[in-house]
């Protein structure tokens, strides 16, 4: 299975010149745990809701204070559409990520997480059984 089938293409993106505040808002808003940090349309980093929390207990400021280019982590992993979702779950656990960008080129088409793999393990597991069932029936005796 290739990850164009689990990811989702509703990725919610902050400027890299926002604020905490706007980024929060913009996780509530959405209903999600992280934001993808972009700088005209090309993502650079990722801002979850633990780096938020974080930089404000170290800085002691306000969410309106602190720049997300502070808070954010660079992207460290991305993927394409056409991977193997067992190589891009390889990939982060490998890199300790929950979350990676889907690109297309240098186009940002998608986000895939490890809750996306989660859900779709078992339609997964009975995939890799089948194909080890004819891999067995076609193998030399």
């Amino acid at each position: 299975m290739q990850v164009r089938k689990l990811m989702s293409t509703a990725v919610v993106t902050v400027d890299v010149e926002s604020t905490l505040d706007e980024a929060v808002d913009r996780l509530l808003g959405a209903g999600v745990g992280s934001v993808i940090v972009v700088e005209e349309g090309d993502p650079l980093g990722i801002l979850t809701e633990s780096d938020a929390l974080r930089a404000a207990r170290d800085t002691g400021r306000p969410l309106a204070a602190i720049d997300v280019r502070d808070a954010a982590n660079r992207l460290a992993v991305t993927t394409t559409p056409s991977t193997a979702v067992g190589t891009v779950a390889r990939l982060m656990a490998d890199e300790g990520v929950k979350k990676v960008p889907v690109l297309d080129g240098v186009d940002m088409v998608g986000i895939v997480t490890l809750t996306d793999i989660v859900w779709e393990f078992p339609a997964i597991r009975e995939k890799a059984t089948a194909i080890e069932a004819v891999r067995e029936e076609w193998s030399p005796r």
